[in-house]
C-alpha cells in the first residue's frame, strides 16, 4: 500500500485529519485540502491508485506520527541550550513569563496581553526574518480567514487577535519554498508540528523557516462556530461577511469579552456586539463544533515552537480586562529579545506549575481524558494516532462520563446545526442540545455535592472518634 492509501485508511477515515495542509504541500497538490459538508478543512483523495508512485506524505502528518512527536522534536532542537529544562506539560522551556506589551497599541488591539504581534514585530525590526507567516482576514465568499504572509509591521498588526476558525497553510508553504526569504510562521501546536515534520523532509523549508510562534490550543472549531455565534446575533451564516472572536470589555475581567459580527441584512451591512458569554455555543467546555482531532491530541503548548503564547487564566492576572499573556521561551535569540526590550514590556517570572494551572483544564482534557478516549476506541478495535498518553481507564467514574458526553456534545452540535439550517431556524440549536448540556452540567454539580457531603463524612467520623 502506498502513503497516501495509508494515509487515507488510517487518518483521514477515522476523522483524525486536521486538515493542516502538510500533506498536500508533500504530494504536489495530488491531495487537496477542501472544507467539507461539517465546515472543516480536510484532506481529500479521489481516483489516486498509482500504487507505483510512493509520495512520502506520512512523516509530515501530525497525526500520523508512528516515529516523531513532540518529545523528539523538542530534544532534537531545544535540548543542548543552556539553561534549557523540561516539563512533562509544557515541554522544553528556557524562562515563563506572564504579562503584557507596554508600548504601543499591541495589548489594546491583541486578544490578550498583544505579545503575538509584538514579537513577530520585533524580529521583522531586528532583521531576523523577512516575512511573517499568519493568520489574517480573508474576506472572500469561502473563508473568512486564511493563512497570508506579511511584510511590514503594519501588515503583521493587522493579523492581531485569535481566529477560532478552519485555516491550512499548503498555499504559504509553496510560497516559501518559491520564494527565497527568511520566516517566522504562527501556528497551532499540530500546525508548527508539521511544520518542523516537513522541516525534516524539505531542505529548502528547513533553511527558510527561522522562527516558529505557537499558540496554546484549546482545540480547532469548525466554521460553524463563527456562523452559530453570528446567527444568534441576528445574522445568517449565508450573510456572515466578518467576525472578531475576541473584543475586551475594559469594565470587566479578561474572559467576559464580546464577539463582534457584521452581516448583511435587507442589503445593508450591519454590526453586531454581545458578551460572549451570552452565546449559547460560547462554552469551550462543551467543546462544540469541535474538529475530532483535538480530542486525540496531547500538546496544549505547541511543544515544538520556538516560542508559545496564551492567555493567563491565572487569579492574579484574569481580573485585568486588558489581558495577559502567559509566555513560554525556548529560543536563545527570542529570549535574547525580551531583555534587549525589557522597557517596553511588563512582565513577571512564573514556574511551570504557574504555566500549567493556567491551563489546567485544557491537560485534564488532553492527558487524563486522552487516556480515556484511547481506551474506548481500543475497545471498538478502531485505529487510532500514536500518543504519547497510554490507553487507560483508570479515571473516576465521573470523569468518564464526563469524557463520554463531551464526546456526544461534539457529534451532536454538527447534527442540530444541519437541521437548523434545513429547516431555517437557530433556536433548533439549542432546543437538541440543552438535554446533554444539562447533563453535562449536572455531572459537575454532582460532584461537588459528593464531594461536600464526604467532607461532611469525614468530620463526622473525625468527631465520633473524639
Amino acid at each position: 500500500m502506498n502513503q497516501i492509501s495509508e494515509l487515507k485508511k488510517t487518518v483521514i477515515d477515522n476523522g483524525y485529519c486536521i486538515g493542516c495542509g502538510a500533506c498536500s504541500f508533500a504530494s504536489d497538490g495530488k491531495i487537496k485540502i477542501e472544507l467539507n459538508s461539517n465546515g472543516q478543512l480536510q484532506a481529500v483523495i479521489t481516483n489516486y491508485e498509482d500504487d507505483t508512485d510512493n509520495i512520502s506524505v506520512l512523516n509530515v502528518c501530525p497525526f500520523y506520527n508512528e516515529r516523531n512527536n513532540e518529545d523528539y522534536f523538542g530534544k532534537k532542537i531545544y535540548s543542548n541550550i543552556d539553561g534549557i529544562k523540561h516539563d512533562r506539560y509544557i515541554g522544553y522551556n528556557l524562562v515563563n513569563y506572564a504579562g503584557y506589551v507596554k508600548t504601543g497599541e499591541y495589548r489594546k488591539n491583541g486578544s490578550s496581553g498583544g505579545f503575538g504581534t509584538w514579537i513577530a514585530s520585533k524580529l521583522l525590526d531586528e532583521g531576523l526574518v523577512d516575512k511573517v507567516i499568519h493568520v489574517k482576514s480573508k474576506h472572500n465568499k469561502d473563508l473568512l480567514f486564511d493563512y497570508q504572509v506579511s511584510s511590514s509591521v503594519s501588515e503583521i498588526q493587522e493579523g492581531s487577535k485569535s481566529r477560532y476558525y478552519p485555516i491550512e497553510m499548503s498555499e504559504v508553504l509553496e510560497y516559501v519554498s518559491n520564494n527565497d526569504y527568511r520566516y517566522l510562521i504562527v501556528g497551532l501546536p499540530c500546525f508548527i508540528k508539521a511544520v518542523r515534520q516537513l522541516q525534516e523532509q524539505y531542505s529548502i523549508l528547513n533553511s527558510r523557516i527561522k522562527f516558529t510562534l505557537g499558540l496554546v490550543c484549546g482545540h480547532l472549531k469548525s466554521e460553524f462556530f463563527a456562523k452559530s455565534m453570528a446567527w444568534e446575533l441576528g445574522i445568517h451564516p449565508s450573510d456572515l461577511k466578518e467576525i472578531d472572536f475576541r473584543v475586551k470589555n475594559t469594565d470587566k475581567s479578561a474572559n467576559n469579552y464580546s464577539i463582534k459580527a457584521s452581516g448583511v441584512i435587507d442589503d445593508e451591512l450591519i454590526d453586531f456586539e454581545l458578551p460572549t458569554k451570552d452565546l449559547f455555543v460560547s462554552n469551550w467546555g462543551h467543546g462544540l463544533f469541535k474538529y475530532k482531532a483535538c480530542d486525540y491530541c496531547d500538546d496544549v503548548m505547541a511543544e515544538t515552537a520556538d516560542v508559545t503564547i496564551g492567555d493567563a487564566w491565572l487569579p492574579k492576572y484574569s481580573k485585568d480586562s486588558f489581558g495577559t499573556n502567559i509566555i513560554t521561551i525556548r529560543d536563545q535569540t527570542i529570549k535574547t529579545l525580551f531583555i534587549k526590550y525589557q522597557h517596553e514590556i511588563s512582565v513577571d517570572l512564573i514556574s511551570s506549575s504557574d504555566v500549567y494551572q493556567s491551563q489546567a483544564g485544557g491537560f485534564r482534557h488532553r492527558r487524563d481524558g486522552l487516556g480515556y478516549r484511547l481506551y474506548l476506541a481500543n475497545q471498538k478495535g478502531l485505529w487510532v494516532p500514536h500518543k504519547r498518553v497510554n490507553p487507560s481507564s483508570k479515571v473516576s467514574r465521573k470523569r468518564k462520563m464526563i469524557y463520554e458526553k463531551r464526546i456526544e456534545l461534539i457529534q451532536k452540535s454538527y447534527t442540530a446545526y444541519h437541521n437548523a439550517i434545513q429547516k431555517n431556524d437557530f433556536s433548533i440549536i439549542p432546543n437538541e442540545l440543552n438535554p446533554l448540556i444539562d447533563d453535562y452540567d449536572d455531572l459537575y454539580k454532582k460532584n461537588i455535592l459528593v464531594t461536600t457531603i464526604l467532607k461532611i463524612i469525614k468530620k463526622l467520623k473525625q468527631m465520633f472518634k473524639i
